[in-house]
């Protein structure tokens, strides 16, 4: 919980403007079973940043915490994910289609090699839902054309009710 924290505060250093935060939420590592469980927040900030000087912005925080990139899905010390950036779609509508459809299985092992916005699994994954309707319900899906509360409403208990509040 304190690297949770002291990495959202890294945020508010330099180039960012925190505008929102989430509450802190535990949930279990995905893909299932894979990792113990993790803690996971979503904040809303403000930067004049253009989206490939976000992400390394973001890398460059996760290395100070000793991130190492070594393989998808596995344990580590920090995970910031540029989720959205407003209605932009990176790097066009067909693109993000072929990434937001692309099976189960396949995930582990395809890895794009540009940037995907917004994240192409974000409808998908109950720890970035429940931790963003927190700040953003309102906010729509600009190839889906879903909210965050209907994306999570859409999503089975099952992948919803393991995601608890640290701080209620």
């Amino acid at each position: 919980m304190e690297t949770i924290q002291a990495a959202i505060s890294s945020l508010d250093d330099g180039p960012f403007e925190i505008l929102a935060r989430s509450r802190l939420y535990v949930s279990p590592f995905v893909p299932k079973g894979a990792e113990p469980d993790v803690v996971n927040a979503v904040v809303e900030v403000s930067t004049p940043l253009d989206p490939a000087m976000i992400l390394a912005r973001l890398h460059k925080i996760e290395t100070s915490f000793d991130r190492i990139r070594r393989e998808r899905w596995t344990n580590r010390t920090l995970d910031l994910d540029l989720l959205t950036l407003d209605q932009m779609i990176l790097p066009d509508q067909p693109t993000l289609r072929e990434w937001v459809n692309l099976p189960f299985d396949k995930q582990k092992s395809a890895t794009p090699e540009e940037l995907i916005l917004p994240h192409p699994r974000l409808q998908d994954r109950a720890f970035v839902l429940v931790p963003a309707a927190d700040i953003a319900p309102d906010w729509r899906h600009p190839l889906l054309d879903r909210t965050i509360r209907e994306m999570l409403d859409a999503l089975p208990d099952d992948l919803v009710s393991p995601v608890r509040p640290l701080d209620p």
